[in-house]
Protein backbone atom coordinates (compact mmCIF):
# COMPACT_ATOMS: atom_id res chain seq x y z
CA UNK A 1 0.00 0.00 0.00
CA UNK A 2 1.35 3.64 -0.99
CA UNK A 3 0.80 6.94 -0.24
CA UNK A 4 0.23 7.41 -4.34
CA UNK A 5 -3.12 4.83 -3.78
CA UNK A 6 -4.35 6.58 -0.62
CA UNK A 7 -4.06 9.99 -1.76
CA UNK A 8 -6.48 9.33 -5.36
CA UNK A 9 -9.74 8.11 -2.80
CA UNK A 10 -8.92 9.82 0.49
CA UNK A 11 -11.89 11.59 2.72
CA UNK A 12 -11.02 15.23 3.99
CA UNK A 13 -9.45 14.13 7.52
CA UNK A 14 -7.06 11.34 5.21
CA UNK A 15 -6.08 14.35 2.70
CA UNK A 16 -5.44 16.68 5.81
CA UNK A 17 -3.06 13.47 7.75
CA UNK A 18 -1.48 12.87 4.42
CA UNK A 19 -0.13 16.43 3.93
CA UNK A 20 1.18 16.25 6.79
CA UNK A 21 2.84 13.12 6.32
CA UNK A 22 4.30 14.24 3.39
CA UNK A 23 6.02 16.87 5.47
CA UNK A 24 7.31 14.71 7.43
CA UNK A 25 8.42 11.71 5.42
CA UNK A 26 11.13 12.59 4.03
CA UNK A 27 13.17 13.16 7.02
CA UNK A 28 11.69 10.06 8.43
CA UNK A 29 13.22 8.24 5.20
CA UNK A 30 16.29 9.84 5.69
CA UNK A 31 16.57 8.69 8.64
CA UNK A 32 16.03 5.01 7.90
CA UNK A 33 18.22 4.95 5.25
CA UNK A 34 21.01 6.51 7.13
CA UNK A 35 20.66 3.49 9.86
CA UNK A 36 19.69 0.62 7.48
CA UNK A 37 21.30 1.38 4.03
CA UNK A 38 18.43 -0.16 2.68
CA UNK A 39 15.65 1.86 0.76
CA UNK A 40 13.15 -0.32 -0.21
CA UNK A 41 13.09 -1.43 4.30
CA UNK A 42 13.06 2.30 5.02
CA UNK A 43 10.32 3.05 2.48
CA UNK A 44 8.26 0.46 4.16
CA UNK A 45 8.31 1.04 7.38
CA UNK A 46 7.58 4.46 6.68
CA UNK A 47 4.57 3.50 4.56
CA UNK A 48 3.48 0.98 7.35
CA UNK A 49 3.31 4.36 10.08
CA UNK A 50 1.53 6.08 7.47
CA UNK A 51 -0.88 3.34 7.67
CA UNK A 52 -0.88 3.38 11.53
CA UNK A 53 -1.35 7.16 11.26
CA UNK A 54 -4.69 6.77 8.88
CA UNK A 55 -6.00 4.48 11.89
CA UNK A 56 -5.34 6.36 14.67
CA UNK A 57 -5.13 10.03 13.73
CA UNK A 58 -8.54 10.79 12.25
CA UNK A 59 -9.91 9.84 15.74
CA UNK A 60 -6.96 11.12 17.99
CA UNK A 61 -6.35 14.36 16.50
CA UNK A 62 -2.70 14.99 14.27
CA UNK A 63 0.19 14.44 17.02
CA UNK A 64 2.07 17.76 18.25
CA UNK A 65 5.15 16.47 17.29
CA UNK A 66 3.83 14.41 14.52
CA UNK A 67 7.16 13.64 13.35
CA UNK A 68 8.34 12.21 16.60
CA UNK A 69 4.72 9.98 16.62
CA UNK A 70 5.99 8.41 13.04
CA UNK A 71 9.63 7.73 13.81
CA UNK A 72 8.12 6.02 16.98
CA UNK A 73 5.64 4.07 15.13
CA UNK A 74 8.63 2.88 12.82
CA UNK A 75 10.80 1.76 15.56
CA UNK A 76 7.85 -0.32 16.78
CA UNK A 77 7.51 -1.89 13.43
CA UNK A 78 10.98 -2.41 13.00
CA UNK A 79 11.65 -4.13 16.27
CA UNK A 80 8.57 -6.32 15.62
CA UNK A 81 10.17 -7.45 12.45
CA UNK A 82 13.60 -7.55 13.10
CA UNK A 83 13.05 -9.40 17.01
CA UNK A 84 14.14 -13.11 15.73
CA UNK A 85 16.80 -11.79 13.74
CA UNK A 86 20.28 -12.49 15.24
CA UNK A 87 21.78 -10.50 12.53
CA UNK A 88 19.52 -7.32 13.12
CA UNK A 89 21.03 -6.57 16.62
CA UNK A 90 23.32 -4.07 15.51
CA UNK A 91 20.54 -2.13 13.50
CA UNK A 92 18.24 -2.38 16.61
CA UNK A 93 20.63 -0.87 18.82
CA UNK A 94 21.25 2.00 16.26
CA UNK A 95 17.70 2.50 15.84
CA UNK A 96 17.22 2.65 19.57
CA UNK A 97 19.17 5.51 20.04
CA UNK A 98 18.62 7.64 16.85
CA UNK A 99 16.66 10.71 18.32
CA UNK A 100 13.30 11.40 17.61
CA UNK A 101 12.87 14.77 15.89
CA UNK A 102 12.08 18.07 16.80
CA UNK A 103 12.24 20.49 14.41
CA UNK A 104 14.30 19.93 11.24
CA UNK A 105 18.10 19.65 12.32
CA UNK A 106 21.14 21.88 10.93
CA UNK A 107 23.05 18.59 9.09
CA UNK A 108 19.09 18.05 7.71
CA UNK A 109 19.88 13.76 6.86
CA UNK A 110 17.73 15.05 3.66
CA UNK A 111 20.37 16.61 1.81
CA UNK A 112 23.15 13.90 2.97
CA UNK A 113 20.42 11.56 1.08
CA UNK A 114 19.59 13.92 -1.98
CA UNK A 115 23.77 13.50 -2.66
CA UNK A 116 23.23 9.73 -2.24
CA UNK A 117 20.95 9.56 -4.26
CA UNK A 118 22.53 11.61 -6.75
CA UNK A 119 25.32 9.67 -7.21
CA UNK A 120 27.14 9.74 -10.59
CA UNK A 121 26.72 5.96 -10.75
CA UNK A 122 22.92 6.17 -11.38
CA UNK A 123 21.40 7.92 -15.11
CA UNK A 124 20.34 11.04 -14.25
CA UNK A 125 16.92 10.74 -15.20
CA UNK A 126 17.16 8.13 -12.03
CA UNK A 127 18.82 10.04 -9.94
CA UNK A 128 16.26 12.81 -10.03
CA UNK A 129 13.17 10.21 -9.56
CA UNK A 130 14.63 8.50 -6.68
CA UNK A 131 15.15 11.79 -4.87
CA UNK A 132 11.69 13.13 -5.69
CA UNK A 133 10.16 10.15 -4.78
CA UNK A 134 12.29 8.93 -1.82
CA UNK A 135 13.23 12.00 -0.22
CA UNK A 136 10.46 14.89 -0.50
CA UNK A 137 7.74 12.35 -0.53
CA UNK A 138 6.46 13.33 -4.59
CA UNK A 139 3.86 10.35 -5.46
CA UNK A 140 5.09 8.59 -9.20
CA UNK A 141 2.16 10.79 -10.87
CA UNK A 142 3.24 13.74 -9.88
CA UNK A 143 7.38 12.86 -10.63
CA UNK A 144 5.53 11.49 -14.17
CA UNK A 145 4.05 14.78 -14.69
CA UNK A 146 7.02 16.97 -14.09
CA UNK A 147 9.26 15.23 -16.54
CA UNK A 148 6.08 14.54 -19.19
CA UNK A 149 6.82 10.84 -19.32
CA UNK A 150 4.81 7.66 -18.44
CA UNK A 151 3.91 6.73 -14.58
CA UNK A 152 5.43 3.32 -15.68
CA UNK A 153 8.61 4.62 -16.98
CA UNK A 154 8.90 6.88 -13.51
CA UNK A 155 8.34 3.55 -11.66
CA UNK A 156 11.11 1.34 -13.74
CA UNK A 157 13.59 4.68 -13.31
CA UNK A 158 12.96 4.60 -9.18
CA UNK A 159 13.32 0.76 -8.88
CA UNK A 160 16.56 0.49 -10.82
CA UNK A 161 17.98 3.07 -9.05
CA UNK A 162 17.54 1.56 -5.57
CA UNK A 163 18.98 -1.86 -6.86
CA UNK A 164 21.95 -0.14 -8.59
CA UNK A 165 22.94 2.17 -4.63
CA UNK A 166 22.57 -1.48 -3.22
CA UNK A 167 24.58 -3.51 -5.82
CA UNK A 168 27.03 -0.42 -5.77
CA UNK A 169 27.78 -0.03 -2.16
CA UNK A 170 26.67 3.43 -2.71
CA UNK A 171 27.45 5.02 0.75
CA UNK A 172 24.82 7.20 2.63
CA UNK A 173 26.81 10.64 3.52
CA UNK A 174 28.21 14.08 2.32
CA UNK A 175 30.38 13.32 -0.66
CA UNK A 176 33.82 14.60 -0.63
CA UNK A 177 34.53 18.35 -1.32
CA UNK A 178 36.45 17.07 -4.63
CA UNK A 179 33.05 14.98 -5.64
CA UNK A 180 30.48 17.72 -4.79
CA UNK A 181 30.86 19.48 -8.35
CA UNK A 182 29.97 16.41 -10.53
CA UNK A 183 26.79 16.38 -8.26
CA UNK A 184 25.35 19.83 -7.98
CA UNK A 185 23.65 19.96 -11.09
CA UNK A 186 21.59 16.73 -10.07
CA UNK A 187 21.11 17.92 -6.88
CA UNK A 188 20.16 21.21 -7.63
CA UNK A 189 17.62 19.78 -10.69
CA UNK A 190 15.53 18.16 -7.51
CA UNK A 191 15.61 21.13 -5.89
CA UNK A 192 14.56 23.29 -8.49
CA UNK A 193 11.97 20.83 -9.57
CA UNK A 194 10.42 20.31 -6.12
CA UNK A 195 9.91 23.69 -5.63
CA UNK A 196 7.73 23.92 -8.95
CA UNK A 197 5.68 21.67 -7.54
CA UNK A 198 5.17 23.36 -4.66
CA UNK A 199 4.53 26.50 -6.20
CA UNK A 200 2.00 25.48 -8.55
CA UNK A 201 1.11 22.04 -8.37
CA UNK A 202 0.47 19.30 -11.18
CA UNK A 203 -2.49 17.92 -9.83
CA UNK A 204 -4.52 18.09 -7.02
CA UNK A 205 -7.24 20.62 -5.25
CA UNK A 206 -4.63 23.52 -4.39
CA UNK A 207 -2.84 25.73 -6.63
CA UNK A 208 0.15 25.37 -4.66
CA UNK A 209 1.67 22.83 -1.53
CA UNK A 210 3.31 25.18 0.25
CA UNK A 211 4.86 22.70 2.41
CA UNK A 212 7.20 21.46 -0.87
CA UNK A 213 8.00 25.04 -1.67
CA UNK A 214 9.40 25.67 1.60
CA UNK A 215 11.53 22.28 2.33
CA UNK A 216 12.85 23.08 -1.02
CA UNK A 217 13.78 26.78 -0.31
CA UNK A 218 15.70 25.32 3.08
CA UNK A 219 17.70 22.69 1.72
CA UNK A 220 18.61 25.43 -1.00
CA UNK A 221 19.85 27.49 1.90
CA UNK A 222 21.19 25.01 3.60
CA UNK A 223 23.27 24.16 -0.28
CA UNK A 224 24.25 27.85 -0.06
CA UNK A 225 25.99 27.65 3.48
CA UNK A 226 27.53 24.26 2.29
CA UNK A 227 28.81 25.60 -0.99
CA UNK A 228 29.18 29.50 -0.82
CA UNK A 229 31.98 29.39 -3.62
CA UNK A 230 29.19 28.08 -6.19
CA UNK A 231 27.50 30.34 -7.86
CA UNK A 232 24.03 28.34 -9.33
CA UNK A 233 22.99 27.46 -5.55
CA UNK A 234 22.57 30.95 -5.05
CA UNK A 235 21.15 32.27 -7.93
CA UNK A 236 18.24 28.70 -7.21
CA UNK A 237 17.94 30.06 -3.92
CA UNK A 238 17.27 33.31 -5.74
CA UNK A 239 14.98 32.57 -7.97
CA UNK A 240 12.62 30.80 -5.50
CA UNK A 241 12.68 33.78 -3.38
CA UNK A 242 11.53 35.94 -6.46
CA UNK A 243 8.94 34.05 -6.81
CA UNK A 244 8.09 33.39 -3.27
CA UNK A 245 7.76 37.35 -3.28
CA UNK A 246 4.53 36.89 -5.00
CA UNK A 247 2.51 34.49 -2.87
CA UNK A 248 -0.21 36.80 -1.44
CA UNK A 249 -1.14 37.90 -4.93
CA UNK A 250 -1.20 34.67 -6.69
CA UNK A 251 -4.62 33.35 -5.40
CA UNK A 252 -8.15 35.40 -5.13
CA UNK A 253 -9.83 35.25 -1.91
CA UNK A 254 -11.57 32.83 -3.10
CA UNK A 255 -8.71 30.36 -3.67
CA UNK A 256 -8.48 31.50 -7.72
CA UNK A 257 -5.56 31.51 -9.51
CA UNK A 258 -4.76 35.44 -10.30
CA UNK A 259 -2.27 35.45 -13.75
CA UNK A 260 0.85 37.50 -13.51
CA UNK A 261 -0.84 39.82 -15.52
CA UNK A 262 -3.16 40.84 -13.14
CA UNK A 263 -1.81 40.19 -10.00
CA UNK A 264 -2.38 42.97 -7.37
CA UNK A 265 1.46 44.51 -7.13
CA UNK A 266 0.86 46.26 -3.70
CA UNK A 267 0.98 42.50 -2.17
CA UNK A 268 3.81 41.78 -3.27
CA UNK A 269 6.12 41.27 -0.57
CA UNK A 270 8.81 44.03 -1.63
CA UNK A 271 11.80 42.62 1.23
CA UNK A 272 11.71 39.73 -0.24
CA UNK A 273 12.17 40.84 -3.89
CA UNK A 274 15.37 42.43 -2.29
CA UNK A 275 16.68 39.62 -0.60
CA UNK A 276 16.60 37.62 -4.17
CA UNK A 277 17.77 40.31 -5.73
CA UNK A 278 21.09 40.39 -3.41
CA UNK A 279 21.69 36.91 -3.79
CA UNK A 280 21.69 36.86 -7.69
CA UNK A 281 24.11 39.97 -7.25
CA UNK A 282 26.24 37.55 -5.02
CA UNK A 283 26.31 34.88 -7.58
CA UNK A 284 26.88 37.00 -10.76
CA UNK A 285 29.87 38.29 -8.92
CA UNK A 286 31.52 34.67 -8.92
CA UNK A 287 31.70 35.35 -12.86
CA UNK A 288 30.17 32.06 -13.85
CA UNK A 289 26.58 32.34 -15.17
CA UNK A 290 24.23 29.10 -15.20
CA UNK A 291 20.91 28.47 -15.96
CA UNK A 292 19.28 29.25 -12.31
CA UNK A 293 21.24 32.29 -12.32
CA UNK A 294 19.51 33.61 -15.76
CA UNK A 295 15.97 32.09 -14.50
CA UNK A 296 16.39 34.83 -11.73
CA UNK A 297 17.30 37.53 -13.40
CA UNK A 298 13.66 36.83 -15.58
CA UNK A 299 11.80 36.93 -12.49
CA UNK A 300 14.00 39.63 -11.22
CA UNK A 301 12.67 41.72 -13.99
CA UNK A 302 9.03 40.85 -13.79
CA UNK A 303 9.61 41.58 -9.70
CA UNK A 304 11.27 44.86 -10.68
CA UNK A 305 8.42 46.05 -13.07
CA UNK A 306 6.17 48.76 -11.26
CA UNK A 307 3.14 47.27 -13.60
CA UNK A 308 2.74 44.65 -16.22
CA UNK A 309 2.81 47.59 -19.01
CA UNK A 310 6.15 48.53 -17.95
CA UNK A 311 7.79 44.90 -17.99
CA UNK A 312 11.33 44.63 -19.93
CA UNK A 313 10.21 42.27 -22.19
CA UNK A 314 13.12 42.79 -25.03
CA UNK A 315 15.60 42.22 -21.86
CA UNK A 316 13.35 39.11 -20.81
CA UNK A 317 13.69 37.77 -24.54
CA UNK A 318 17.80 38.79 -24.45
CA UNK A 319 17.45 36.41 -20.64
CA UNK A 320 15.46 33.60 -22.74
CA UNK A 321 17.90 33.63 -25.51
CA UNK A 322 20.63 33.12 -22.74
CA UNK A 323 18.76 30.08 -21.13
CA UNK A 324 17.96 28.43 -23.99
CA UNK A 325 22.00 28.42 -24.67
CA UNK A 326 21.85 26.12 -21.60
CA UNK A 327 19.40 24.32 -21.58
CA UNK A 328 17.93 23.81 -25.47
CA UNK A 329 14.31 22.48 -23.92
CA UNK A 330 11.20 22.66 -25.97
CA UNK A 331 9.66 24.45 -22.42
CA UNK A 332 12.40 27.17 -22.48
CA UNK A 333 12.19 27.60 -26.88
CA UNK A 334 8.16 28.19 -25.35
CA UNK A 335 7.94 30.18 -22.37
CA UNK A 336 10.69 32.52 -24.63
CA UNK A 337 7.51 32.34 -27.18
CA UNK A 338 5.93 34.35 -24.89
CA UNK A 339 8.44 36.92 -24.24
CA UNK A 340 8.76 37.35 -28.15
CA UNK A 341 4.96 38.09 -28.48
CA UNK A 342 5.29 41.37 -26.33
CA UNK A 343 8.30 42.15 -28.22
CA UNK A 344 7.52 41.03 -32.06
CA UNK A 345 3.99 40.38 -31.45
CA UNK A 346 1.20 37.27 -31.34
CA UNK A 347 2.38 36.09 -35.16
CA UNK A 348 5.77 35.56 -34.61
CA UNK A 349 5.54 34.13 -31.32
CA UNK A 350 2.75 31.77 -33.19
CA UNK A 351 5.67 30.82 -35.60
CA UNK A 352 7.54 29.86 -32.87
CA UNK A 353 5.21 27.43 -31.09
CA UNK A 354 3.57 25.79 -33.78
CA UNK A 355 6.68 23.29 -34.51
CA UNK A 356 6.68 22.75 -30.72
CA UNK A 357 3.72 20.30 -30.89
CA UNK A 358 6.04 17.20 -31.63
CA UNK A 359 7.32 17.22 -27.97
CA UNK A 360 4.78 19.64 -26.17
CA UNK A 361 1.49 17.73 -27.27
CA UNK A 362 0.18 16.06 -23.93
CA UNK A 363 1.48 19.51 -22.11
CA UNK A 364 -1.48 21.67 -21.12
CA UNK A 365 0.53 25.31 -20.62
CA UNK A 366 1.62 24.49 -24.65
CA UNK A 367 -1.94 24.59 -25.60
CA UNK A 368 -2.90 27.26 -23.05
CA UNK A 369 -0.27 29.10 -25.08
CA UNK A 370 -1.55 28.47 -28.33
CA UNK A 371 -4.86 30.29 -27.45
CA UNK A 372 -3.79 33.05 -25.79
CA UNK A 373 -1.68 33.38 -28.86
CA UNK A 374 -4.76 32.71 -31.33
CA UNK A 375 -7.16 34.99 -29.24
CA UNK A 376 -4.84 37.88 -29.93
CA UNK A 377 -4.54 37.71 -33.44
CA UNK A 378 -8.81 37.10 -33.97
CA UNK A 379 -8.77 33.28 -34.60
CA UNK A 380 -11.25 32.58 -32.09
CA UNK A 381 -12.40 28.95 -32.84
CA UNK A 382 -8.97 27.81 -33.11
CA UNK A 383 -8.39 29.66 -29.13
CA UNK A 384 -11.12 27.51 -27.96
CA UNK A 385 -9.87 24.38 -29.11
CA UNK A 386 -6.94 24.75 -27.85
CA UNK A 387 -8.16 25.67 -24.31
CA UNK A 388 -10.20 22.78 -24.58
CA UNK A 389 -7.04 21.19 -25.22
CA UNK A 390 -5.51 22.35 -22.29
CA UNK A 391 -8.67 21.51 -20.22
CA UNK A 392 -8.19 18.21 -21.22
CA UNK A 393 -4.91 17.78 -19.88
CA UNK A 394 -5.11 19.67 -16.77
CA UNK A 395 -4.93 18.00 -13.49
CA UNK A 396 -4.91 21.30 -11.11
CA UNK A 397 -8.23 22.34 -10.32
CA UNK A 398 -7.69 26.18 -10.20
CA UNK A 399 -6.00 26.01 -13.64
CA UNK A 400 -9.41 24.24 -14.22
CA UNK A 401 -11.29 26.65 -13.00
CA UNK A 402 -9.10 29.23 -14.82
CA UNK A 403 -9.47 27.42 -18.48
CA UNK A 404 -13.01 27.15 -17.99
CA UNK A 405 -13.40 30.48 -17.48
CA UNK A 406 -11.74 31.17 -20.41
CA UNK A 407 -13.90 28.77 -22.58
CA UNK A 408 -17.36 30.82 -20.86
CA UNK A 409 -15.71 34.12 -22.07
Amino acid sequence: MNDDRLAEGATATEAAVIRVFREEAGRLTAALVRIMGDFDEAEDLVQESLIEALRHWPADGIPERPGAWLMVTARRKAVDRWRRDTRRSGLLEALAREPVPDPPREADDRLRLIFTCCHPALPREAQVALTLRAVLGLTTPEIARAFLVPEATVAQRIVRAKRKIVEAGIPFRMPEPQELAERLDEVLAVLYLTFNEGYLATAGPTGSRRDLAEDAEWLTSLLVRLLPAEPEPLGLLALMRLHRARDRARFDDHGRMVLLSDQDRGLWDRETVTEGIVLLERAARRGRPGPYQVQAAIAACHDEAPCWQDTDWPQILALYDRLAAFWPTPVVRLNRAVALRHVAGPEAALREVEPLAVSLDRYHLYHAVRADLYRATGRGEEARAADRAALALAENLVERELLEDRLRA
